[in-house]
């Protein structure tokens, strides 16, 4: 921090295991990477080159080599997994992890449908080489599963060697855990809430008013994901109370003066 403020947030710090930002990277060129990390490597703990970006990303290892560089755990999209796994390609796809020198791994089911048995199978799998990252929820708009389908999910991946949990919601954060207008489905994050341990959840909130929504909830160190890089500082501001939405969240009512 650049200068002292009382009433601050105990914000976690890096390397993290909970609180986590979780950015997307769409197609950043390596220049532009490097001018991100300038300002996100403090706040940044997860690089995720979204859906099947890396396939047709020019210079990828120098970026994957900048971010790990910089500190960052970086992973392909879970799309590019369903990729592999629907051609029958599951262990060059390890192969290709490996090679890249990638650390993480996303297990994800949002394009395709595995049977959920062969799908922790892959998990378990995956966890031999990797730290795993499972997705639940799906990218079609229609599949609406209800509360308990999403504990009883997120449950058996966890069980299955999954570090954390990832809610889906794409990039534009309008399926999962949302309506198509954007808004939360507040009973069913609270009811996930009442079985699965919010440290193992890493909530996908493209938007603003779903960071805030999750902040309100579940506190400063909350877990993040699918974070645009140009949102990285302006989140951080939010988590600790320095942007309008929640400037009021951690103060003392009887220490304020106004």
């Amino acid at each position: 921090m650049n200068f002292n403020l009382s009433q601050m947030p105990d914000r976690t710090i890096k390397p993290r295991t909970n609180g986590l930002t979780m950015v997307m990277d769409k197609g950043l060129s390596v220049s532009e990477a490097k001018n991100f990390l300038e300002i996100a490597t403090p706040h940044v703990d997860i690089v995720k080159l979204g859906f099947g970006t890396s396939h047709i990303t020019p210079n990828l290892r120098k970026k994957i080599e900048t971010y790990k560089n910089a500190g960052m755990h970086v992973y392909f999209g879970g799309t590019l997994f369903e990729a592999f796994l629907i051609r029958n390609q599951f262990e060059d796809y390890i192969a290709v992890c490996k090679d890249y020198d990638i650390d993480f791994m996303e297990i994800s089911d949002g394009s395709i449908t595995i049977p959920h048995t062969e799908k922790c199978g892959y998990i378990e799998k995956a966890t031999k080489h990797f730290t795993v990252l499972s997705e639940v929820g799906s990218k079609d708009a229609t599949n609406i599963m209800p509360p308990y389908k999403w504990i009883e999910l997120m449950r058996a991946e966890l069980e299955a060697g999954s570090s954390y949990v990832i809610a889906e919601a794409r990039e534009a954060g309008n399926v999962g855990i949302y309506r198509d207008s954007g808004e939360v489905r507040q009973g069913l994050v609270q009811e996930i809430l009442t079985q699965i341990p919010t440290e193992k959840i890493i909530w996908e909130a493209p938007q603003k008013a779903q960071q805030l929504y999750f902040l309100q909830l579940c506190g400063c160190n909350v877990n993040l994901g699918n974070i645009a890089p140009s949102e990285v500082i302006a989140l951080e501001a939010m988590r600790i109370g320095l942007r309008g939405d929640t400037f009021r969240l951690y103060l003392d009512k009887d220490k304020a003066i106004y």
